[in-house]
């Protein structure tokens, strides 16, 4: 059996920032407040099955991964953890500053970015080594849930090692928006999302803050517990 909770680093872009309310009202679920939002006027005329689209990531809350869910090593409390994240927010490191676009990344609906960035992946590759003392090793349900069969012999690896497969040269920067498509619906996803998205006005975008997360149970949603600027 998986142990609950689970802890999770993320970016999130700022509580009430354009992107916040973007992403939040999209997927219907405010991962700070933890609350229920309506999606936008006009999303489920454009997408009637917009709800279903968006099960998966709603659970989750708008965010892109840097440290994935994982349940707490023995002797690892979260106040030990929040500390951690706060330490980790004051090293001095490059705040990566994206162009974000929307965009189909395997088959998902993402804000992602427009270009690499090394920075980008300097952070995350930073986040993947300094919380893996905190985290439990894998279960037999976290393992099968990342169905290994399907990964590359690298991110076999990367997920015994890291308890998940996409980290370092796997790592793609991510805020997902939809569960995975087919490809025959991504055209007119895409196509909507990126109106609402030019309407909003969102420039470059720095990522500037983690936020530590956690899900209680396997059936509640991730919520924003903590978050510390980056202080780079």
């Amino acid at each position: 059996m998986a142990n609950y909770p689970r802890y999770a680093i993320y970016y999130t872009s700022a509580q009430g920032s354009a992107l916040d309310r973007f992403g939040a009202s999209l997927l219907g679920y405010d991962a700070y407040g933890g609350d229920e939002l309506p999606f936008p006027d006009g999303v489920m005329q454009t997408v009637p099955d917009w709800r279903d689209l968006t099960h998966d990531p709603r659970k989750y809350g708008f965010h892109a991964t840097l440290k994935a869910p994982m349940a707490l090593a023995d002797g690892k409390p979260e106040a030990q953890l929040a500390a951690a994240s706060e330490l980790f927010a004051d090293l001095v490191r490059p705040v990566p500053v994206i162009r974000p676009v929307v965009d189909s990344i395997s088959g998902f609906i993402a804000v992602i970015p427009a270009e690499p960035s090394a920075e980008l992946e300097l952070l995350a590759a930073d986040a993947t080594k300094a919380f893996d003392s905190f985290r439990a090793p894998l279960s037999p349900e976290d393992r099968a849930r990342r169905n290994p069969a399907a990964l590359t012999p690298r991110q076999r690896d990367y997920l015994e090692r890291w308890g998940y497969p996409y980290v370092f040269e796997e790592f793609r920067f991510h805020m997902t928006l939809t569960g995975r498509l087919p490809a025959e619906r991504r055209e007119q996803v895409v196509a909507m999302l990126r109106s609402r998205f030019s309407a909003t006005g969102i420039g470059p975008l720095a990522i500037d803050a983690i936020a530590l997360c956690r899900q209680e149970n396997p059936n509640s949603r991730f919520r924003v517990i903590g978050r510390w600027p980056l202080r780079g």
